[in-house]
């Protein structure tokens, strides 16, 4: 049965920062490009990072947004997606996901090249 499985968020100040985990299961990570998505209300689905995983050689991605203040990494023996956010700002509110796909090229084509998805963590961001 395949699952992600996403941990880590809460409520944060504006300037503080987070660290979220996500947790693969199921099917063979080293196949698949894997990637954090967030949905804030009213809004879009919008790609964060992705990773793309092809035997054990990756390249990182990230949203033009992003700026530096986020890193992804990817721990393929644990199977473990981190994201590390700093900086945070109110706007960086909504529920955050981790998502897999088996794609072929570039993996920040959008949400939907991926076949897998978590149930989402929330991180709000306010004073």
């Amino acid at each position: 049965q395949v699952q992600l499985v996403e941990s880590g968020g809460g409520s944060v100040q504006p300037g503080g920062s987070l660290r979220l985990s996500c947790v693969a299961s199921g099917f063979r990570l080293s196949y698949y490009s894997i990637a954090w998505f967030r949905q804030a209300p009213g809004k879009e689905r919008e790609g964060i990072s992705c990773i793309s995983n092809s035997y054990g050689s990756t390249q990182t991605y990230y949203g033009d947004f992003v700026k530096g203040r986020f890193t992804t990494s990817l721990d393929n023996t644990k199977k473990t997606l981190t994201l590390e956010m700093n900086t945070l700002a109110p706007e960086d509110t909504a529920i955050y996901f981790c998502a897999a796909g088996y794609i072929s090229g570039d993996c920040f084509g959008g949400p939907g090249l991926y076949d897998f998805w978590g149930q989402g963590t929330q991180v709000t961001v306010s004073s």
